[in-house]
């Protein structure tokens, strides 16, 4: 039996972000993740602190080559609803930065994860899967399909929403389905995008355009599934027409670049994020919408408690059990996180007319008053830091 410091099952941009970011610690790493078959049409934002993170392991300047600036973002009502909001647009320029963020497509970065992976000295790749876990206590002990059996001092699971090492432990699962579809695919455009992404809430669900390097932006398009279905089911063509009249023509005319593809909604939430020798990151732990590009830079949030709670290797001490510390420090993140993502997905599709009021009242309310709209601004891209300082600024006027 092999046996390894940590062990990071799952071969997505989660996992392998973890495996490079704790062998930067001076862990050996075993990396277990079948081959991808499937390539990744997605799109990925990632905003200030995650950027931060990947230039901290020395990821970041190559995936700038693939990414574009988010420099502006808005939203448009696209409601024929009585309570309609006002479209309001967020400035990365009002709180002081360049840009809240920067977005790729995955299917670039993943393979700039790999050539990073396959560089490191430190990182053992096993190409299977986990058939079955022990990880109630360290050493954990993972048998794989190729029929290899390793242990491991502390194990990260990024093995995705149906995850093993979540079931090996006995951790439950909440979970909700969405009536919905997100549609997914890259475009290109006759205007220029300005770094500006705009998201037009619409009956169905959100229609969000963001910004590719160049004339060309990704769309994920929430639509009912009966919709859904019709519209995979286009020529490419037609399909680009109906993302024009969609976008009201604020790009000019479109052309569809690559593949469509339609992805079932729905959430999850682990009961625990962290047990023992267990660390829960990502779809392993938590699932919901694609609204307020919130997916990965929770997850890279995960990835640096990891780090943290676990520290630089020390000689001859194995990595402590930190899953329980794990746990705690990520609750309220997770929690606060999914729950909003939720309400704000839900407002979309109640067709009850106070809850269309307040939703509309809301944006209203952030449209008219900055500095309520900075404050989310400074949340969205460094959660906790806004209300810390309001907290601080409260303290200090008491004081």
């Amino acid at each position: 039996m092999s046996h390894y410091e940590i062990a990071v099952v799952g071969g997505g941009l989660a996992g392998r972000i973890a495996a490079l970011a704790l062998s930067k610690q001076g862990y050996e790493i075993a990396l277990v993740a079948p081959e991808n078959e499937r390539q990744d049409g997605r799109t990925t934002a990632l905003m200030e602190r995650s950027i931060d993170f990947l230039q901290d392991i020395g990821l970041w300047q190559n995936t700038l080559k693939h990414a574009a600036a988010l420099s502006t973002m808005q939203i448009v009502d696209g409601t024929d609803r009585l309570f309609r909001a006002p479209t309001v647009p967020f400035r990365a320029s009002d709180i002081g930065l360049e840009a809240f963020g920067y977005n790729f497509p995955n299917a670039p970065v993943l393979e700039i994860l790999q050539q990073a992976i396959d560089a490191e000295e430190k990182i053992i790749q096993l190409k299977s899967k986990v058939v079955s876990a022990t990880v109630q206590e360290a050493p954990a002990t993972l048998t794989l399909e190729s029929g290899d059996v390793i242990s491991a001092d502390f194990v990260v699971g990024a093995d995705g929403r149906e995850s093993p090492l979540r079931k090996a432990a006995g951790i439950d699962v909440k979970r909700w389905a969405y009536p919905q579809t997100a549609i997914v695919l890259n475009f290109s455009h006759e205007l220029n995008h300005a770094n500006t992404s705009t998201e037009f809430h619409t009956p169905s669900g959100p229609f969000t355009q963001v910004p590719l390097p160049g004339k060309l932006s990704s769309l994920v398009w929430v639509q009912n599934p009966q919709d859904a279905v019709i519209f995979l089911q286009l020529d490419p063509r037609a399909a680009a027409r109906r993302i024009e009249e969609r976008m009201q023509s604020m790009l000019g005319k479109v052309t569809i670049e690559g593949k469509i593809q339609g992805w079932p909604l729905s959430g999850l939430t682990a009961k625990r994020f962290g047990k023992g020798p267990l660390a829960l990151i990502g779809e392993a732990s938590h699932v919901f919408p694609p609204i307020g590009a919130q997916g990965l830079n929770l997850s890279l949030r995960d990835i640096i408690a990891i780090r943290d709670l676990l520290g630089a290797k020390r000689e001859g001490v194995a990595p402590q059990p930190i899953g329980d510390a794990f746990d705690r420090r990520r609750r309220a993140d997770i929690m606060s996180r999914t729950a909003s993502v939720d309400l704000l997905n839900r407002s979309l599709l109640s067709g009850f007319l106070p809850v269309q009021f307040l939703r509309a009242a809301g944006l209203h309310i952030l449209g008219t008053l900055s500095p309520l709209r900075n404050m989310v601004m400074r949340e969205g891209v460094a959660p906790g830091e806004a209300f810390r300082a309001l907290r601080e600024q409260v303290g200090r006027k008491r004081a």
